[in-house]
């Protein structure tokens, strides 16, 4: 059972949707909660940026404070940082499908002449309704996101990872396609790409792109475990093993090395 707190707040945000008092505009929206540098004409005061700054700065170590100062300051009157600011709380605390709506609601409220900023909201919120499972709300905020700004390889591998919730893999093989012309140095979009290959039967076409992720990003335990999922299927348990070792040993307590270990039970058991 949620605490009555929790229900408490979450209530107080929701009305604040249904009072229609979502802000007109909001600025780069980041998955860790960092702040981020806003158009002055967006920020408002200097009192307000210091603020803004304070409330994310709270978001990686204490999600329940920033999110309280958000609500507060918005009741005062507080515009599209305190409204970030909610929003990144709210994906830190894992209420992903009420961050969505925060973030759905202020893109579709940004006035003319934003674009990109509009783009990274929309992105945002493709973001959070992925993350609370619901695939399809987040590709169409994605190819929304797109449609304003179609060369951001961002937003191009977080739809990819939406089509690929659908079962969509070479769909999403074409989105990382683009998102590599974009930029070539992105680890990501080849671990990404590695991965959906893998999906489709392509091994050695993953196994490349793999290798090539891991020379950008050579200690990310995410692209480990892909490896180590690539090397099982092509017959290599040994070099599988190391991988999945390697991740419990450098990024314990991670969900990469949850996987791992299941991945590790399962090769012993296997083995035996």
């Amino acid at each position: 059972m949620q605490p009555l707190l929790t229900i408490l707040r979450r209530t107080r945000l929701l009305a604040l949707l249904a009072a229609g008092l979502a802000s007109p505009a909001l600025a780069d929206v980041v998955n860790e909660g960092a702040a981020v540098a806003l158009p002055r004409e967006i920020m408002g005061d200097e009192a307000d940026a210091r603020r803004y700054q304070v409330c994310t700065a709270l978001v990686a170590n204490d999600p329940d404070a920033a999110f309280d100062q958000a609500l507060a300051w918005r009741y005062e009157g507080g515009g599209p940082p305190a409204w970030h600011c909610a929003g990144l709380a709210l994906v830190a605390l894992g209420f992903h499908a009420e961050a969505g709506e925060v973030f759905e609601r202020m893109a579709r409220e940004m006035p003319a002449g934003y674009q990109t900023l509009q783009a990274e909201v929309l992105g945002q919120a493709g973001q959070a309704w992925l993350a609370g499972g619901v695939p399809g709300r987040a590709l169409a905020m994605l190819d929304a996101a797109l449609g304003l700004d179609d060369r951001n390889p961002e937003l191009l591998i977080d739809r990819a990872q939406a089509l690929a919730a659908q079962g969509g893999y070479w769909e999403a093989i074409d989105d990382l396609d683009r998102a590599i012309e974009l930029s070539r140095q992105s680890g990501e979009a080849y671990g990404f790409r590695a991965a959906a290959y893998r999906y489709v039967g392509s091994l050695e076409l993953a196994a490349d792109d793999i290798a090539r992720a891991l020379v950008l990003r050579p200690d990310d335990p995410v692209l480990l475990l892909e490896r180590g999922n690539i090397r099982r299927l092509r017959g290599n348990d040994a070099g599988a093993r190391s991988d999945w070792l390697r991740i419990l040993t450098e990024a314990p307590g991670t969900p990469a090395a949850q996987s791992a270990q299941t991945n590790l039970e399962r090769l012993d058991v296997n083995i035996e």
